[in-house]
């Protein structure tokens, strides 16, 4: 049996990872944890850059694992490769949640049939706010990325889930966990 994937996407400032990493935090503290795995990307970007546990490499590392076959998915955004490593979804039982990008979403779906989308997305003021809040981009770059989000949005397809991401980061992940059971049958929930 191999995995099933859920592919998760959202424009930057919608707190994908918060929700990711919230999940996988989760996750591990269940009684009982379901068959879900959380694959580890590999970046182009160091690790105290970011909030994401991923494999940082340099440009040059990538470029030699990419020539030798080594990612299932790989795509570029914002100046970064990313990729997600065979090993990371191939032979593995249950589901695989994968931290994605909207503009490689298509071609995902046509690499592995029954591929879960889940868009996550936040009110523009939210990501706005979040995105100030970051401080790593000016008020004009803030706006910029705002309105190229606006014009990269991936249509629903059926069997696709959608969260908005406006409320305290435990309501809309409790939401996350319940969605994610109904379409899983996974065991996100642990009765009382």
């Amino acid at each position: 049996m191999s995995a099933s994937l859920i592919y998760v996407m959202g424009p930057s400032g919608v707190g994908k990872d918060s929700l990711l990493n919230w999940l996988r935090a989760h996750v591990r503290s269940l009684h009982a944890p379901p068959a879900l795995h959380f694959a580890r990307r590999t970046v182009t970007r160091s690790l105290d850059n970011s909030n994401e546990d991923h494999e940082a490499v340099g440009f040059d590392e990538f470029a030699q694992l990419l020539q030798v076959g080594a990612f299932a998915l790989h795509w570029q955004a914002h100046g970064l490769h990313y990729g997600v490593r065979k090993e990371e979804i191939f032979g593995r039982d249950g589901w695989v949640m994968v931290n994605g990008s909207r503009a490689y979403a298509e071609q995902a779906r046509m690499l592995f049939a029954g591929l879960t989308v889940l868009h996550v997305s936040a009110p523009e003021t939210v990501v706005r706010a979040r995105l100030t809040a970051r401080q790593r981009e000016t008020a004009s770059e803030v706006e910029a990325r705002i309105q190229r989000s606006q014009s990269a949005d991936v249509a629903m397809a059926p069997g696709d889930l959608s969260i908005v991401n406006a409320d305290s980061l435990q309501t809309t992940a409790q939401l996350l966990c319940e969605m994610l059971q109904i379409r899983t049958g996974l065991r996100l929930i642990e009765p009382l």
